[in-house]
């Protein structure tokens, strides 16, 4: 079985050495990552490249410009389906995501499809955020899952594992949100599959180096983009392939 991190970076080069340290020595068989970047000016690319040389399993992808979260994220999934990886995670690279996790999230991909990495279950929680952003965060998940009446208590995690099944149903390059309302998407699909979820806690830990990408536009898009998917699903204009693969067949109709 083979496994790939993805990770999307801009301006992270104070933070992406550690990260990449603690992923490749985590003692999973078969762990490869991959950083897709967007031309950071701060140089993070050329520290991924110094890491390649003691790494053989550490991939680079640097895109022109700052085309966004989201985007990054299908490009990457787009690598992992294009090499056969049985298993995708992604994960933030300022430090937030603890990489000691993933394993305890490979624990769970034999009976589930896709594992959600939750701060609002029980155990896991949040460090270091101010009250103002923890209640701007609870209540961007109460109001998405409100909204699309997903069974998922973090609609906005950015820490997960797929099986390869599940990215290889959604359309990879029509699916529209690009900042944190990619992961209420992306959920939303997978979900609209069919497909086994479950959660384990996590602590999120606020980033000591760098700055948030958090802004306006962002901001935005996750109060817009629940009610555009419920729009679609009705519309039959959902981002997904027709057919579910597996053995079963079922439907995966958009």
């Amino acid at each position: 079985m083979t496994v790939l991190v993805v990770i999307p970076t801009f301006n992270e080069a104070s933070n992406i050495e550690t990260v990449v340290s603690r992923v490749m020595t985590q003692p999973i068989d078969g762990l490869h990552m991959l950083v897709v970047d967007d031309s950071s000016p701060d140089g993070t690319a050329e520290i991924v490249r110094r890491l390649q040389t003691r790494h053989a399993n550490l991939h680079l992808i640097v895109r022109e410009g700052t085309r966004g979260l989201g985007r990054a994220y299908v490009r990457g999934f787009e690598f992992a389906l294009k090499q056969g990886f049985d298993l995708i995670f992604e994960m933030d690279a300022d430090g937030s995501h603890n990489p000691d996790d993933l394993p305890r999230f490979l624990e769970l991909m034999d009976r589930y499809d896709l594992v959600i990495g939750s701060r609002y279950v029980e155990g896991g929680g949040i460090s270091d955020w101010p009250m103002g952003r923890m209640l701007l965060s609870r209540g961007a998940n109460l109001y998405a899952r409100a909204v699309t009446t997903l069974p998922i208590h973090d609609c906005t995690s950015g820490f997960k594992c797929f099986r390869q099944a599940v990215l290889a149903a959604f359309d990879l390059p029509t699916i529209s949100a690009n900042g944190y309302a990619f992961q209420i998407e992306v959920h939303f699909l997978a979900h609209r599959c069919g497909f086994r979820i479950s959660e384990i806690p996590i602590v999120f830990t606020d980033r000591e180096e760098g700055s948030s990408k958090m802004n306006l536009r962002i901001m935005r898009e996750a109060v817009v983009m629940p009610w555009r998917l419920v729009w679609q699903r009705i519309a039959g204009r959902l981002p997904l392939t027709r057919h579910r693969p597996g053995e079963d067949g079922r439907s995966c109709t958009p």
